[in-house]
This record gives C-alpha cells, structure tokens and sequence, in this order.
C-alpha cells in the first residue's frame, strides 16, 4: 500500500510539474500591452568608403502599447570605453560631453531596428559605444564594437526587418536606400494648436526590391490575415513609402495629418503598420511627394523623424520644432 500511495504522489507531482512548465510557457506567449521594459539594441556595423565606420542601432520595446519617453541624461546616454569597461551594469558613466549620439528619447512600442547610426573613425579599434537605457528602473546597455560577427550589408539588414517578404536575394546586397528630400528648414517654430506643412520628396533610385504584392492584402482571406507567423522575423512587402514620427518630445501631443502609418513591428492584423496584414503599401503619390501637417496640443521641443523606406533600407529626415503658446 505504501508503494501504492508513493507512486501515486510521484504522478501526481510530475503531472502539476508538465502543467506548470506548460502554464508558464503558455504565458511567456501573452500579447503584454504596458509594463515592461526597454531594451537598446546594437545591429551592426559596416566601413566607410573614407576608412571610418559606421555603426547601426535600434531597440525593443517589449510592450505592445505602452509608449516610454526618457530625456538625454543618467537614463539614456552613449559611453566610449575600452572593451569590456562596462560590462558590470552597476557602473555609471555618464558624461554630458558624449552623452547624446542622436538617440531617441521617445520609443514606441516593439522592434525598432536601425533607427539610427554613429559614425566612429578609422583607428576606434576595440573600442565599445555603449548605449544605457534605464527604463521602469532597470538598466539595459547596447555594446557596439567592430567585431567581425557583426559586419553587416544592406541584405542583413533587409533579411533583419522581414523586408521583400523575406527574401534572401542577392541583388539585396547592393541595394540603395531611398533618397529623400525635405521641403524647407529642419529647425522650425510652431504655437500650439497650429497646423505646421510638411512636404518631402523621396525616390527609390534602383528601384530594389520592386513593388509586389504578397499573401495577406486586399481580398485575403481570413486565415492568411491570422495565420500563425511562418518565420521569426516578421514580414513586410516592397514598396517606397514614407511616414512621420516622434523620434524625441511626448507623441501623445503630437497629431499628424493624414495620419501616418507605424513605423515600427506591429504584427497585428489590421493595425496600419507595414508588418501588420492586411497592409498595402500606398501608391507612390504624385511627383513623389508626401504632404501633411502636425498639430501640437502642448509647447515644447519636439524632433519629427521622417522614415522613407523601400521596405528593406531606410533613409531618414529630421525636423526640430520649437513650439511656443
């Protein structure tokens, strides 16, 4: 009987541990809209045709709604160190001088990769650009250094972004990203609740990867629209196209007109991002031109960040406003 009875609590023990393991990996799969962190992301590095090097960077916010701002300072600064210097994530090492690399300070939700670049000279060597981001009191760092594993070319970075439906062609390799052109000056003045004209021209100049169609668009059925994901980067088709966003200043007091499409990784169906199905990339407009206005609720200084994007490169355009009452 008492071997009976072991046996019995060794099954039901082994059972509630299968269950738990299986709860627990069930939650690690749950849509978290607020609440967690955000991570900097380091995605590669590549030469300059002058012998210095340029390094590329992006970050993860792991909330799906939740919108973080964090100003330049002791929460989000850039560091030049030797190797390894700041690997214990205890370690300040804040300096003004060095502390603003041209980072966001405002960061939206999910994967935004190569959102920004640092150019870094010919004799960096084994150096490291460190990016710290603290965020919902937690410390996260970025290493970027010119180690070999980390060379990249335009096609890594279009297989990264799910770009061409994740094609692996090689005419990628050479691709060229966008040229883009703002109409009138980056630093500009605003009063709140006044329209501000936003005008940019952009060109695709190799016409790579060209504008197909893909599964999940107009017509789709509803199984192609909510299948589950077939690879682990999330896809996007070809196509120019171009939008407006916040890269520094509170978003929530910014409007666009006509509203842009995201930006960044939103997967989910119908949520107006080029990731997300059943999404279209719009018809080139006339004489390639994109116009809108932004509306500010709030004074401030803002930094729009205008993205065109082939959808497997990007190019990128700022506009500093100072907005006044």
């Amino acid at each position: 009987m008492i071997g009976s009875y072991a046996k019995k609590v060794a099954l039901a023990l082994m059972l509630a541990l299968f269950f738990t393991i299986q709860v627990a990996h069930g939650q690690g799969r749950f849509m978290v809209l607020s609440g967690e962190i955000v991570s900097p992301a380091y995605e590669g590095w590549w030469p300059n045709d002058d012998g210095s090097y340029k390094l590329f960077f992006g970050y993860m916010n792991s909330n799906w709604e939740e919108e973080l701002d964090v100003a330049i300072g002791p929460d989000n600064y850039f560091s030049i160190v030797g190797e390894a210097a700041l690997d214990n994530l205890e370690i300040e090492d804040y300096d003004f001088a060095i502390a603003d690399q041209g980072q966001p300070t405002h960061f939206y939700p999910r994967r935004n990769p190569f959102l920004f670049t640092i150019d870094v000279p010919s004799d960096f060597g084994t150096n490291e650009m460190v990016w710290t981001l603290r965020t919902k009191n937690h410390v996260a760092r970025a290493f970027a250094s010119l180690m070999p594993d980390y060379r990249i070319n335009p096609q890594v970075i279009s297989t990264e972004v799910g770009g061409s439906f994740g094609s692996l062609d090689d005419r990628l390799r050479t691709n060229i990203p966008p040229e883009l052109r703002l109409d009138g000056e980056a630093f500009r003045t605003a009063r709140v609740g006044e329209p501000l004209d936003l005008s940019v021209e952009a060109h695709d100049p190799d016409n790579l990867p060209e504008r197909r169609p893909g599964l999940g668009g107009i017509g789709a059925s509803p199984d192609q629209i909510y299948r589950t994901p077939q690879s682990i980067v999330v896809m996007s088709g070809p196509g120019l196209r171009f939008s407006w966003s916040i890269y520094r200043g509170p978003a929530k007091y910014a409007k666009f007109e006509p509203a842009q499409f995201k930006t960044y990784t939103d997967s989910r169906a119908y949520a107006n991002s080029p990731w997300s199905p059943p999404y279209i990339v719009p018809e080139v407009p006339e004489g390639n031109r994109w116009t809108s206005t932004v509306t500010f609720d709030r004074p401030g200084e803002y930094v729009l960040r205008g993205i065109a994007s082939d959808g497997s490169m990007f190019s990128y355009q700022n506009v500093n406003v100072t907005v006044t009452r």
